[in-house]
């Protein structure tokens, strides 16, 4: 870590006149004369389009790997009224969120991200702790996103095993070790040139629409028996173990709003993009907009294919119950293309979750707030963060242990992801309503006169969901399924605070400009 001779203030938000030029010809600011003016030198390489920009960040919601894997749970907790109505009010009000980051992000468009918004927007004597404390969210939200996706990906891969080989009989051992194995091969291919990171994400849209509609289409003209709209829109079911069928329908809601988390993924590659100040922003609010027509539009579909609700979603023979959907409705064949779509969006989800979650780490370490940060800000050949990679990679190896051990482990993974991001999304878009409001001056995307009342409902949906996910998904509550998910939450707010308390406090300022280095 940096000494404190070595920590600057953090550059002030700019004024009208001290803001560089406008390109004119393009309609944006120089990106590497903005990042000076932040404190920034152009350290990465920046490759990325503004398409790419907005494909890393879409592959980040990726509603395959996101809404397929936790389908029978949350049509076991709420029906599938909340996997269509749920998803569509949590897409539009986590595109308030977004849209409020999105302008931040449109003035300070930095890797760093979240924490140096919280920077520029703080008062000063606030500074040091908001930073210290977003950016530990924002990393954990990230680095946990790995873990869910990529443990995501192995429990889908061994339910399409099983389909093929009725007599697999799988364990979390088994499907911890294909975890791990995909895990490395995510770490090999993000320390690729970054050039080849977006030509993969690019594909991963296309993979993405077309995969999505290929679903759909071959899946409503062959399932037989489909239910009647008024269930595929209104059903309802409780399996929570509690009266309430309300309180279920909440519990429902985690699908939703763990897919559409990460979308600030845009903003931690803003140094490796061109054009930034409006192509991060367009990255993050196309990302959520795209994500909740395509989502939508599945979820809709799933809920046509269902047959039987007690022999397919509550007891089904195959590990996933919408693999059990598929099956029954199109026939090994089909399915296996289904299952094959689904598996290959999930590893450029985890992809794209990975490029986030490194540069994150890469440019909260070279603030020096990080353990080993000299080593986690070491840059390949290619200005790659390749040690930030394999250290967030080790970290969700660690993560997925429990996994091992408790039925809920992959439930409470995805609450901590979950309940971080929110937290780190929460801080500097309230700082923007109430410190900033009056001295923060917009970038080219901007909210206008709709900045204030968009943000004010973001935090109240962010505030809401914090505390709906820590909460009890099943009754009586016992060690086997009880959510952890308050456990790593209070120890990585107390270890972090705990840190800055002892040491933090003696040296951290912030941001540290390395421009005139």
């Amino acid at each position: 870590m940096l000494s404190s001779k070595e920590i600057q203030r953090p550059s002030p938000a700019m004024t009208r006149e001290e803001k560089p030029q406008l390109n004119k010809k393009n309609n944006y600011i120089d990106d590497e004369a903005l990042l000076a003016r932040l404190g920034y030198k152009q350290d990465l390489s920046r490759q990325l389009s503004v398409f790419s920009n907005f494909a890393i960040s879409f592959g980040c919601c990726s509603v395959l790997s996101g809404l397929l894997p936790m389908w029978g749970t949350t049509l076991v907790n709420g029906g599938t009224s909340v996997s269509i109505w749920g998803y569509l009010v949590v897409a539009l009000l986590t595109l308030t969120i977004g849209s409020s980051l999105a302008e931040i992000c449109s003035a300070f468009p930095t890797t760093g991200g979240l924490y140096f918004w919280t920077a520029q927007l703080s008062d000063s004597e606030w500074v040091p702790f908001m930073c210290w404390i977003v950016g530990y969210f924002n990393w954990l939200s990230l680095a946990v996103a790995i873990c869910a996706s990529d443990l995501g990906m192995a429990q889908f891969l061994v339910s399409a095993i099983s389909i093929t080989h009725p007599d697999f009989q799988s364990t979390p051992a088994i499907d911890y070790g294909i975890f791990i194995a995909i895990l490395t091969i995510h770490g090999f291919m993000n320390i690729l040139p970054v050039r080849y990171t977006g030509i993969i994400n690019n594909l991963s849209v296309w993979w993405h629409v077309m995969g999505i509609l290929f679903i759909v289409l071959v899946g409503l003209l062959l399932t037989p028996n489909k239910p009647s709209a008024s269930f595929a829109f209104g059903q309802t079911y409780n399996g929570t173990g509690q009266s309430s069928t309300g309180y279920a329908w909440l519990i429902g809601l985690l699908q939703s709003q763990f897919t559409l988390n990460g979308y600030d993924t845009a903003a931690h590659v803003s140094e490796e993009t061109k054009s930034a100040q409006r192509g991060s922003p367009m990255g993050i609010v196309m990302a959520i907009a795209i994500s909740a027509v395509a989502g939508t539009v599945l979820m809709t579909a799933c809920a046509f294919m269902i047959q039987d609700f007690d022999r397919q979603i509550l007891n089904p023979k195959t590990s996933m119950a919408i693999t059990q959907v598929f099956l029954d409705g199109v026939g090994l064949g089909w399915t296996m293309w289904f299952l094959v779509i689904v598996l290959v969006a999930m590893y450029f989800a985890g992809a794209a979750v990975i490029v986030g979650s490194s540069r994150q780490t890469y440019a909260f370490a070279r603030d020096g707030a990080m353990p080993f940060s000299k080593w986690l800000t070491k840059l390949t050949d290619h200005k790659v963060p390749a040690h930030a990679v394999w250290f967030n990679i080790a970290f969700a190896a660690i993560l997925g242990i429990p996994y091992l051990f408790s039925d809920v482990a992959f439930e409470t993974i995805v609450s901590i992801n979950t309940i971080a991001a929110s937290i780190s999304y929460f801080i500097p878009i309230w700082l923007r309503i109430t410190m900033a409001r009056g001295r923060f001056q917009k970038g080219p995307f901007n909210l206008g006169r709709f900045s204030i009342p968009c943000g004010i409902l973001a935090c109240i949906w962010i505030f809401f969901t914090s505390a709906l996910f820590i909460l009890p998904t099943e009754y009586p509550i016992t060690p086997e399924n009880m959510n952890f998910a308050i456990i790593p939450f209070v120890f990585v707010i107390g270890l972090s605070t705990l840190a800055y308390l002892v040491s933090g406090r003696k040296w951290f300022t912030g941001p540290v400009r390395n421009i005139d280095e």
